[in-house]
């Protein structure tokens, strides 16, 4: 899957295209997918079991973090605008650490920005070019104890390669070109429906 997504990447028309490849990859393979969400509690009532992935890239101003690449997000959310330091892609930016959240009922600072639903599983990859936090790979599932530590093990392995793709094919100046993007869709530091968010 790295072998082929990689060179699909590298062979991309742009910065976003290999970003997709890529993060489509890990959408198709990552994750437990047949023992999870049978699970006691994996999915409550109302709530079916899928996936989300893309990148969050620091914009310009690095005020944000932008949504790009991504697969499985609402239409109307395909330039998601979450503030640099909210949620767990903040921390990821604070920290430049991966991360994974097995359940995020466990986790009491777990913010919602997704339009479709809360997730209940998620893993955070940092994308670092020569000392300096560019985004993170990002992949998340609706039922609880999805992700597992293999599965955030390849993520930082695809997010070297989603570095090194999104800076040959010209992304940080692709992402000044189209900043603030006209479809943007920002959210607040506390996630959807926060009051203090800004536009």
């Amino acid at each position: 899957m790295m072998e082929e997504a990689g060179q699909a990447a590298l062979n991309a028309q742009g910065p976003e295209e290999a970003i997709r490849i890529l993060a489509r990859a890990c959408f198709e393979s990552l994750g437990d997918r047949e023992s999870a969400p049978l699970r006691p509690g994996a999915l409550l009532p109302g709530e079916r079991q899928y996936f989300i992935a893309g990148a969050f890239l620091v914009t310009p101003d690095r005020a944000h973090h932008m949504l790009v690449g991504n697969i499985g997000f609402p239409p109307e959310q395909e330039r998601l605008m979450v503030p640099i330091d909210g949620g767990h892609p903040g921390h990821v930016y604070a920290t430049q650490a991966k991360l994974i959240l097995k359940n995020t009922d466990e986790h009491g600072t777990f913010r919602q920005y997704l339009k479709t639903s809360r997730m209940g599983s998620t893993i955070f990859a940092p994308m670092i070019w020569k000392g300096e936090f560019l985004g993170q790979l990002i992949m998340a599932a609706q039922a609880r104890n999805t992700m597992r530590d293999e599965d955030l093990e390849i993520l930082v392995a695809m997010s070297r390669i989603a570095t090194g793709a999104w800076v040959a094919h010209g992304g940080p100046a692709w992402l000044r070109s189209v900043y603030p993007p006209a479809n943007a869709f920002y959210v607040g530091k506390h996630g959807l429906g926060d009051e203090s968010r800004e536009a």
